[in-house]
């Protein structure tokens, strides 16, 4: 849909790029190259609004269970909104020059699909952009945009925590290295890193998102599972973030007694967006320009 789109308006269009990723090309004499990019895969989410133009796809995971699909994440405005100005750059060509290079970018949620373009000869095979423009939907009242130059979206780490402990009987916790003990210690001193561990001119977030061990209330696990999210803006404080994680982990388990090293595994890696002040200067005034000047906030 998107790649017809893009011809019905004139772009050279290319699919398959990175896997499922759609590129257009628009060639408007000399001038600077400008990327203009938006995600568009979905989420294993089920629409329930009950609107009539909700959702019914379905697909297959990576465990090979069928699970719904929609866009949970504000994707599909996003495509909406990218589509939307191909066709009016496209039809007032007149007001500017250079290229236009539209990049619809599949995998975001999984953090391999921009690289996967990359890899795939995006810049080589098209055009190399002088600034990529990206944007978010976000909760701000309608007709108003948020643009925030510099740090904008933090860092994010991933991480799976693997804790081993000795199961046997809940009638004789003395016989056995309790993983849930171990589980519940650990999550505790983990909220100590930000607060005790980075200056308050800095941030950082600590999230245990899941915990999971054992399915009976009479018998103790053998082994705990921990997911963890990691956010920060400054590389120096993720550094020390993650070592403050790995160091509590060990030490915890260590503490406890476990039979074999805890296993920590980073499974999404994002770095953090930083929008560049000169280009963001440009794009605010040409937004001022177009909704007025109390119309592009900072949201901080």
């Amino acid at each position: 849909m998107a790649a017809d789109r893009l011809r019905g308006a004139g772009y050279e269009t290319a699919t398959g790029i990175g896997g499922t990723g759609v590129v257009g090309v628009l060639r408007n004499g000399e001038g600077p190259v400008v990327a203009l990019r938006a995600d568009m895969d979905a989420l294993p989410v089920e629409e329930r609004t009950g609107l009539p133009y909700a959702s019914s796809a379905r697909a297959t995971d990576g465990d090979g269970n069928a699970v719904p699909l929609m866009h949970a994440c504000g994707h599909d405005v996003h495509v909406s909104c990218l589509l939307g100005a191909a066709a009016a750059l496209a039809a007032d060509r007149a007001s500017w020059r250079g290229t236009l290079l539209l990049v619809l970018q599949p995998a975001e949620e999984v953090g391999r699909g921009a690289q996967a373009m990359i890899d795939d000869g995006l810049f080589e095979r098209f055009a190399r952009p002088r600034v990529v423009l990206g944007q978010h939907v976000a909760p701000l009242p309608a007709g108003y945009v948020g643009l925030h130059a510099g740090p904008a979206f933090a860092a994010s780490d991933s991480l799976r925590v693997v804790l081993h402990g000795s199961g046997g009987h809940g009638s004789r916790p003395e016989a056995c290295v309790d993983p849930v003990v171990m589980a519940a210690a650990t999550v505790l001193r983990l909220q100590g890193i930000v607060a005790r561990e980075i200056a308050g001119t800095s941030t950082a977030v600590v999230t245990v998102g899941a915990l999971h061990a054992g399915n009976k209330p009479n018998v103790i696990a053998d082994r705990a599972e921990l997911l963890l999210s990691v956010r920060t803006f400054e590389p120096a404080v993720r550094t020390a973030v993650l070592a403050a994680v790995e160091r509590i982990v060990r030490a915890e388990a260590a503490a406890s007694g476990a039979p074999r090293d805890p296993e920590i595994s980073c499974t999404e890696s994002f770095p953090a967006v930083v929008n560049d002040p000169e280009a963001s200067a440009l794009t605010r005034r040409a937004l001022a320009g177009a909704l007025g000047e109390t119309r592009v906030v900072d949201p901080g």
